[in-house]
C-alpha cells in the first residue's frame, strides 16, 4: 500500500484526490490550514475505505508551514510515494489593485512551496527509484491574463522542466492544468460565477480521477477536458498580442465580479 500527501486537501480538486486515492486503497497524509476540517475529512475517508489518513496542519504562505510538509516528505521511515501540490488561491483585484502583500503571499504559496515541496519529495523519491508529482496549475497559464496566470505559468515550466531532468530516475513529474471547477475556490477569492457558462465548468471528482490516468500514462501535462484541450489548442495559433487583448476581454466578460 503507498501513501499520498495532499496539500490544500479539504476542499475541492484536493478533496478529490484524497476521495479518490483512498478508494484505490492508498493511505493518505492530509495538508490544510483547518485542523477541524483536516480531522473530519480523515475519520471520513478512514472509516469509509479503511485506510490510514494523517493530519498535516500547516500554511503554506509561511516558511514554518513549508518546512513542515517537507520534513514529512522527506521522510525516508515513512515514505511519500505521491504528492500532489494542490494548495492555492486567487486575488480578486487585478494588477496594482491588489495589495502587494497578498501577490507576495501567493507566488509563497503557489511557486516557492511547489518548487521546496516537490524537491523534498523528489529526493527521496529518486533514492527509491519510484514515485510521482502532481503540481496542479491552470489553463490561464497558458493566457497571459494577470499575476495568478503568471504564477501558474511558473508551476507548468518548473514542472515539465524537472520532469526531463529527471526522466529515467523513476520520478513522475506532471503539472495539471484544470479550466473552471467547481470548488471553494471563487467563493473563498470573493468572485462572482454567475457569469461563467455552463459549459465551461468541470467537475473535480473527474478531474482528479482524469490526472491520475494521465500520471500513469507518463505525462508531464495534463489539461483533463476535451473542451479545454481544443481552446488551448486554438490559443498557440492565436499571435501572442491579440491573445492578450482577447484575454483580457474574456477576463472582464466572465472574470470575478
Amino acid at each position: 500500500m503507498t501513501t499520498a500527501l495532499i496539500t490544500g486537501s479539504t476542499a475541492g480538486i484536493g478533496a478529490a484526490f484524497a476521495r479518490r486515492l483512498a478508494a484505490d486503497g492508498h493511505d493518505l497524509v492530509l495538508v490544510a490550514r483547518d485542523t477541524v476540517r483536516l480531522r473530519e475529512q480523515a475519520t471520513e475517508l478512514h472509516d469509509r475505505h479503511g485506510i490510514e489518513a494523517e493530519v498535516l496542519t500547516a500554511d503554506l504562505a509561511e516558511d514554518k508551514g513549508i518546512e513542515t510538509v517537507a520534513g514529512r516528505l522527506g521522510n525516508r521511515q515513512n515514505p511519500v510515494d505521491l504528492l500532489v501540490n494542490n494548495a492555492g488561491f486567487g486575488n480578486r483585484a487585478r494588477y496594482l489593485e491588489a495589495p502587494m502583500a497578498d501577490e507576495l503571499r501567493m507566488l509563497k504559496v503557489h511557486c516557492e512551496a511547489v518548487l521546496r515541496l516537490t524537491s523534498a519529495a523528489v529526493e527521496a523519491m529518486r533514492e527509491r527509484g519510484r514515485g510521482g508529482v502532481v503540481n496542479v496549475a491552470s489553463t490561464a497559464a497558458f493566457v497571459p491574463r494577470g499575476t495568478y496566470g503568471a504564477s501558474k505559468a511558473w508551476v507548468v515550466q518548473f514542472t515539465q522542466g524537472a520532469a526531463q531532468d529527471l526522466a529515467g530516475q523513476g520520478v513522475r513529474l506532471m503539472a495539471l492544468c484544470p479550466g473552471f471547477v467547481r470548488t471553494e475556490f471563487h467563493e473563498r477569492a470573493g468572485m462572482g460565477t454567475d457569469n461563467i457558462p455552463k459549459w465551461m465548468w468541470l467537475d473535480a471528482d473527474k478531474v482528479a480521477a482524469a490526472a491520475l490516468a494521465d500520471l500513469a500514462r507518463g505525462k508531464s501535462l495534463s489539461i483533463p477536458d476535451p473542451r479545454y484541450k481544443a481552446l488551448m489548442g486554438a490559443a498557440k495559433l492565436v499571435p501572442r498580442g491579440m491573445l492578450g487583448g482577447i484575454s483580457s476581454r474574456t477576463g472582464r466578460k466572465y472574470g470575478p465580479r
